[in-house]
């Protein structure tokens, strides 16, 4: 551009270097917002996601380091405070960090969700440890993915992080371009291979192997080591980047007859916990120390660091006598208990239950660990406190005579409930006790109840009373009761309503005892453990803390109970809010109807919702989950609620790649924003090996999620227990309400449907919004039962819902499987 003719000559070169330096910041904003729109493709969620490193030979510094975390976008203006930038270079220590107000943690891909916990303390994980140390320093703290640990030190060295809080082996060459803090733990690392595979007993026996390990490891370093000083054994290396949680990598060594792995050998004695397909074999190398790692210049960091985790961190128990002095003298307590629907459980990724919370209240009461101790449901938690493998036990427990008799004493009471009958709702109600005359009541092992019906029969009742398998638990015997497969059984009153409230068959019949103590098992003998408990719970349970707790655990969540009620009228906005969903879900492209309608099942459109679990707002966000979607709580403002609502919705649909059809991968992120991506996992993984289809969800994973209530399965899964009635329940309900939303209220999205198979299908059809399989349709057996357990309610759409007004449809080809495995590069 020319300048203007009055403008002086003398002034001539400043108005081109004031337009130049215009357009440099105009292109300078432009090419921001396309990267910032890459970065929103990329879809980092709960942790910025990394790019693998580069393949090329460029030097550390001149490759691409990792894709940047999301930018807060329309949020910066309603937040509170003055936002934070993401992305920035620091290398200074402690003080240059604490300028910023944030200090950034990264680490591994694969273990972004955390395992669920069996026999470990619980608030140890290496993201709990970091947060409480940032919590400590009095900053926020921010996490950052990487996909090797070789990359994460490489961005703490460059200033894009300033801790790799994972396991990062400790060894010189590492030395020399970072520096560790106290070790965390020790461990040596051992081969791992399928339990039906070849024997790794000897790193000299092996032959015709493939190590498949992960890049930028020292696992990586131990393979290759092997390959070269076993030339003559046929071994080769394979290694990979772990995107997915590192069940990923174990399933491809599982269904390998000569593939192997490396891993530190607490993390596979870990595995080895719910996994029975895998095995462990010979050790390599030495025993090496395992730390957090930063860069060399940041001693002060490390000095704090070192303070803290020497203070806090427990890496062992050992074996004792349980008394009180030895409790606060290890400054751990041992808790044992099941992990299931009422006591202990993993969901959204927070470790949560009854009893577990109330266990941890007291441990934090009295400054003390808890190492929380998952005893399988075919054991009996009085045998762990006899045996002085736990301090103290409970899974709302009953007292008992029997138990007293075996040599446990009872603390006071924290919860007196009765016990009610279930039955299914086709068959004659249990209202009298002569309505039991020729039923059968199947009772759960080891259970309270079985007293209760021996009672009934000596009163001259005939009922017949059967003691189910010990594997078969409480949420097991329910659900076959709720199936027709069982009579009847009998459940504390507040699980039952629980039940009830979730699954329209159960019927719940009468009360047959009072009002029955339940508390926790202490050894007899321990006095001092026994009054701390009891001095504890007699405060506690007066408090509105344990008022809350009872009604999260044991009153049914409103808006996940409720029946369709929402309006759907024609040529209406179908919420208060549909220009703001409509915003973030183009933003994100998703079908504003389906965000609406996920919407109304969270909250019911109150802003001001808020679960018993701590969730917030129109789209029920967690409080960790919004500060990682670059949102931090309060969520409440609707605006900002339905933009980290729909974030994480699109990053979780981002962990579901190919070859996962685009429209089932809406009921997968549906179900995983329910219950966490965790479960789906599990879910998908038992999908196959019942024989279904582990890439739809409708009658095939949905079933398997249900079966995550059986110990059989739960025990096996890496996440545990699942309530999975509810995701069942949530994704059902959203379908069903979107179908509705379809036909009164055009899309502005373009929808991808799949073109429909040469190969039949199972066909349904809805009838009095009941889901029926017709008769020819060639449905396995268990999606039968899964289809008459919630025939009474919901009708899944066939596909995706056609809308009345015209959409443009792309027809996409099925996908083609492939070998290619979703974790490997």
């Amino acid at each position: 551009m020319a300048a203007p003719r009055s403008v002086p000559a003398g002034r001539a070169n400043l108005w081109h270097c004031a337009t130049l330096l215009l357009a440099i910041l105009t292109l300078g904003i432009w090419v921001s917002a396309c990267h910032s729109r890459e970065a929103l493709a990329a879809g980092p969620g709960s942790f910025r996601t990394a790019a693998p490193p580069q393949a090329s030979a460029k030097p550390a510094g001149q490759a691409k380091k990792y894709r940047r975390g999301l930018n807060p976008t329309r949020q910066e203006a309603a937040a509170d405070t003055e936002p934070k930038p993401e992305n920035y270079i620091e290398l200074g220590d402690l003080e240059a960090i604490k300028k910023r107000g944030v200090i950034r943690f990264v680490g591994l891909a694969g273990d972004a969700q955390n395992i669920l916990p069996r026999a470990a303390i619980v608030n140890q994980t290496h993201r709990q440890l970091a947060d409480q140390f940032a919590a400590r320093l009095k900053l926020e703290s921010r996490w950052l993915l990487a996909e090797t640990i070789d990359q994460a030190l490489r961005m703490v060295r460059e200033g894009e992080a300033d801790i790799v809080a994972d396991s990062v082996t400790d060894n010189p060459e590492r030395r020399e371009q970072n520096i560790f803090t106290v070790p965390i733990s020790q461990g040596v690392d051992v081969l791992v291979a399928s339990a039906r595979g070849p024997d790794i007993s000897s790193v000299s026996e092996l032959r015709d192997m493939e190590f498949i390990v992960l890049a930028g490891t020292t696992y990586a370093e131990q393979a290759h080591a092997v390959v070269k000083a076993h030339p003559d054994a046929n071994l080769t290396v394979r290694e990979v980047y772990l995107a997915d949680d590192r069940d990923s990598l174990l399933d491809e060594v599982s269904n390998s007859d000569n593939a192997v792995t490396v891993m530190h050998k607490d993390l596979a004695e870990e595995t080895l916990e719910y996994r029975s397909d895998l095995k462990i074999g010979a050790t390599l190398g030495e025993v090496q120390d395992l730390a957090w790692a930063m860069r060399k210049d940041a001693q002060r960091l490390q000095l704090r660091a070192n303070n803290y985790l020497t203070r806090v961190l427990v890496t062992t128990v050992p074996d004792r006598i349980s008394s009180w002095y030895t409790i606060k003298r290890d400054g751990v307590i041992r808790f044992a208990t099941y992990n299931g629907p009422s006591s202990y459980f993993l969901w959204r990724g927070v470790l949560m239950g009854f009893d577990y919370e109330l266990a941890k209240a007291f441990a934090n009461h009295h400054k003390l660990q808890l190492e929380i101790i998952v005893v399988p449901t075919s054991e009996d938690l009085v045998d762990w406190v006899n045996t002085g493998r736990a301090d103290f036990a409970g899974a709302s427990t009953t007292m008992t005579a029997e138990r007293l008799a075996r040599g446990v004493e009872f603390s006071v009471p924290y919860l007196r409930t009765g016990q009610q009958i279930i039955s299914h709702r086709s068959k004659p109600p249990i209202q009298t006790l002569a309505d039991l005359n020729g039923r059968t009541l199947v009772l759960r092992a080891y259970s309270a109840p079985i007293g209760v019906a021996r009672t009934i029969q000596r009163h001259g009742v005939d009922v017949t009373v059967k003691i189910a398998p010990d594997t078969m638990s409480y949420g097991e015997i329910v659900n076959d009761v709720a199936q027709g497969a069982l009579d009847a059984t009998i459940e504390d009153s507040d699980k039952a309503q629980m039940y009830a409230a979730l699954n329209p068959d159960i019927l719940l019949g009468m009360t047959v005892t009072d009002a029955l103590p339940q508390g926790w098992m202490i050894a007899q003998g321990n006095e001092s453990l026994r009054k701390k408990i009891d001095r504890f719970l007699r405060r506690f349970t007066k408090s509105p803390k344990f008022d809350r707790l009872y009604k999260t655990y044991f009153k049914p969540n409103k808006h996940l109970v409720q029946k369709i009620a929402a309006k759907v009228e024609p040529g209406k906005d179908l919420s208060p809010f549909d220009t703001l969903v409509k915003g973030s879900s183009s933003e994100y492209n998703f079908d504003w109807r389906l965000i609406t309608a996920q919407m109304w099942q969270e909250s019911n459109f109150n802003p001001k919702a808020k679960s018993p679990v701590g969730a917030q707002g129109l789209l029920q966000v967690m409080p960790q989950t919004g500060r990682d979607m670059g949102f931090p709580p309060p969520l409440y403002e609707p605006d900002r609620n339905i933009q980290a609502g729909v974030k994480y919705m699109d990053w979780i649909r981002d962990r579901f790649d190919q070859p996962l059809p685009l429209d089932e991968k809406l009921w997968f992120s549906l179900a995983s924003y329910n219950a966490g991506v965790g479960h789906v996992r599990d879910a998908q993984r038992l999908a196959k090996e019942l024989g279904l289809d582990s890439e739809k969800w409708f009658d095939n994973v949905e079933f398997a999620m249900l079966k995550l209530q059986e110990p059989r399965y739960f025990e096996k899964a890496r996440y545990g227990y699942v309530r999975g009635s509810e995701p069942v329940a949530y994704v059902r309900k959203i379908n069903n309400l979107y179908k509705a939303y379809t036909a009164v209220a055009s899309g502005e999205t373009t929808l991808l449907r799949l073109c429909p198979p040469s190969a039949p299908e199972t066909i349904q059809f809805c009838r009095y919004e009941r889901s029926t399989p017709s008769g020819d349709a060639l449905l396995p057996l268990p999606a039968r039962e899964m289809l008459r357990l919630y025939a009474g309610e919901f009708c899944p759409l066939r596909a995706t819902a056609i809308p009345a007004a015209p959409t443009t449809w792309q027809c996409a080809p099925l996908p083609r499987e492939t070998a290619v495995s979703r974790w490997s590069r």
